[in-house]
């Protein structure tokens, strides 16, 4: 009786370790939250094109394939055979231990340790399961009431406020008044309107990356409503009330930013940025890459500056 405590304690332990390692994520949690760009998933959709090889060429590239043919299909992995395979080299060193004369001690405490290993890897395959399956609904934004990124409370840089398209009346605006009367519903194009410092918005985008980062380890509320739509805040505080007290810690180890375009909607601009590189999620963690688009709106009407709507991720 008192050993099969003691597993459940072991089990108990090692649960409410790897609970607090998988609670440790970046700002919306590594995944796809708020506002989508649909423009992005047209992008990440198609594939890039392969320039054409000469006839003869495709030939000579692989000399043991017939021109149709298509290559073979490696066989697939299980992802079982990992934990299983330990685990039965696990049974085994107990089985050889207790045999050895080392004792029942001993072998209990590799079982016990199996056991805990075990049930973690099963629960991370579970997890990492929900987590890709954890896509919410794409949700349309409408124009927003209060100060954001570019307005006059930001702290002192440039504000992120294209000029151009700001005022429907002037030459930037005019070039893109075909995107703003397409139908709702309908795809828009992507436009830089010329004249708009894109260098200086990319510059201040990475700026709030870093910032809002740094809110949302703290779970500093107010700073993340100020630069973020309403709907992204909702899904922003409820992930933060759902990791509790646990320390949330994430280092930009490197950082790349790309502006992929402006489209323009009934009501309010999209401009998706792009940002990849190195983060490291927790303390102590390794640095893992990523790669995701960051999409912010800004009301037509000018009423207030750009704000944080969706992120986006990529691959």
């Amino acid at each position: 009786m008192t050993r099969i405590r003691s597993v459940f304690m072991m089990v108990a332990a090692c649960f409410a370790l790897f609970a607090a390692q998988v609670e440790a994520a970046r700002l919306g949690g590594g995944k796809s939250v708020g506002r989508q760009s649909q423009n992005v998933t047209n992008r990440e959709a198609t594939p890039p094109q392969a320039p054409q090889a000469a006839p003869g060429q495709a030939a000579q590239a692989q000399p043991g394939m017939r021109p149709n043919q298509a290559p073979a299909a490696q066989p697939q992995r299980n992802r079982w055979l990992g934990p299983i395979a330990g685990l039965a080299a696990g049974l085994g060193l107990a089985a050889l231990a207790s045999h050895l004369g080392f004792g029942e001690e001993l072998a209990s405490f590799m079982m016990i340790a199996l056991l805990a290993v075990a049930v973690l890897v099963i629960v991370r395959m579970v997890m990492a399961r929900r987590g890709a399956a954890a896509r919410p609904a794409l949700t349309p934004a409408p124009a927003y009431g209060h100060t954001g990124i570019g307005s006059e409370a930001t702290v002192n840089y440039a504000p992120l406020r294209p000029e151009p398209v700001s005022t429907p009346a002037s030459g930037a605006g005019a070039a893109l008044a075909p995107v703003a009367s397409a139908p709702v519903g309908e795809e828009s194009r992507w436009q830089i309107p010329a004249g708009f410092d894109a260098e200086g918005f990319v510059r201040n985008a990475k700026v709030q990356f870093i910032r809002l980062q740094a809110a949302f380890d703290a779970a500093n509320l107010a700073d993340l409503r100020e630069f973020t739509s309403p709907e992204l805040f909702a899904e922003l505080k409820m992930q933060i009330e759902e990791r509790g007290a646990a320390r949330n810690q994430t280092d930009v180890v490197k950082l790349d930013a790309e502006l992929l375009g402006i489209e323009t909607g009934p009501v309010d601009y999209l401009a998706s940025v792009r940002f990849s590189g190195m983060l490291r999620e927790g303390e102590g963690a390794a640095a893992q890459n990523f790669d995701e688009v960051w999409n912010l709106s800004k009301p037509v009407s000018g009423s207030s500056g750009w704000v944080l709507s969706g992120i986006q991720q990529l691959g």
